[in-house]
């Protein structure tokens, strides 16, 4: 019978990039953008969580098929995935499962950091209940360990 760790290392399926988001500034709207420059020790270009400063927040992810079930807990239609200020939307594999993990996105490689908890801008962005509404659907954090250009339509998988 095979352990939890064995079945942990076990991640075949390949995700995709659906959306790539950047604010220059805190509190700045997020800009869609086609295509990003993401720099070793740094983060994305243009980014203000880009400082240089070895953050565990480099780069954010968000889990695209967490979408719908965050507007339904919301009571909302539908949510944007600008409105929760994560930088890469991704589908088609399990960011939780990344965490502690190197993945490539297209020709860069991360590493995961940890879970991307929720802040009291997801209020504001959601209305009343957002926080919790994103509690355990907010995605991971992660570091660069080799930067280059990250387009939507990237492949992301697990290295190794």
């Amino acid at each position: 019978m095979q352990s939890a760790d064995e079945f942990e290392a076990l991640i075949p399926q390949v995700g995709r990039v659906e959306w790539i988001g950047v604010a220059a500034e805190r509190r700045r709207t997020i800009e869609s953008r086609d295509a990003v420059t993401i720099r070793d020790g740094s983060g994305i270009d243009g980014e203000h969580h880009a400082t240089g400063n070895r953050s565990k927040r480099q780069v954010t992810l968000i889990q695209q098929e967490h979408l719908p079930v965050i507007a339904a807990l919301c009571g909302r239609e539908d949510v944007r995935p600008e409105q929760l200020r994560r930088n890469l939307l991704v589908s088609g594999i399990n960011l939780a499962a990344l965490k502690s993990r190197r993945f490539r996105i297209g020709t860069v490689v991360l590493e995961g950091t940890g879970a991307c908890v929720p802040c009291s801008r997801m209020e504001e962005a959601l209305g009343p209940g957002g926080y919790n509404a994103m509690r355990g659907h907010g995605g991971i954090t992660s570091i660069v360990v080799s930067g280059g250009i990250v387009r939507v339509g990237a492949p992301v998988a697990v290295v190794g």
